[in-house]
């Protein structure tokens, strides 16, 4: 039962993206970035428990020039943002960002001067993980679906063509400043 069985003389055909994304998925690196109470969590799904060894991310990089994925647990303070955006600046390409938690997602609770509203503001978020704190199951649930967004992700050409019809996109949408009451509501369905 198994893949010698579900290939005709043992041959398989993929695409060269299909290849790398599936190689990249299996071997992603987190940066330890953990601000607040969420990090806490952060640990515990490193831990013999929940194991995300098993998803090659068994080692949280202290050096970001061996990360390539940055989990921001907790909320983000006005002055911890530029060293955020540094240590973001500093790892390698390709790059992910997931942002746990409500604090780090919208600022949580913390809607002050001190504190940034959404991690957002200051880097590039691929994942948005709610919740105050998330269980380690949410925070591996959110791991997952960045793998298959990983998986999926295009090449060289490819990726060039999808960023620029995502930014054309993005340019025709109607900022929510200008909806009126019927459309945000809409909107919040």
């Amino acid at each position: 039962m198994g893949i010698e069985e579900k290939l005709p003389s043992g041959v398989l055909l993929s695409t060269v993206e299909g290849l790398v994304g599936y190689f990249r998925k299996a071997s992603v690196w987190p940066a330890t970035f953990g601000l607040a109470c969420c990090a806490i969590e952060m640990m515990s799904t490193g831990g013999p428990v929940y194991d995300t060894a098993r998803f090659g991310m068994e080692v949280f990089r202290a050096s970001p020039r061996q990360a390539d994925l940055m989990i921001v647990a907790g909320r983000v303070s006005q002055k911890m943002a530029p060293v955020l955006r540094q240590i973001y600046d500093q790892m390698p390409e390709p790059k992910w960002v997931l942002s746990m938690g409500v604090c780090a997602s919208s600022g949580g609770m913390f809607n002050n001067y001190a504190i940034v509203q959404g991690v957002d503001h200051v880097v590039p978020v691929d994942i948005y993980l709610p919740g105050c704190p998330p269980r380690p199951e949410m925070l591996l649930d959110a791991i997952l679906k960045l793998h298959e967004k990983i998986r999926h992700g295009k090449l060289g050409v490819n990726k060039q063509r999808a960023l620029a019809e995502a930014e054309q996109r993005a340019l025709q949408g109607v900022p929510t400043g200008q909806l009126g009451d019927v459309q945000v509501k809409e909107l919040l369905r």
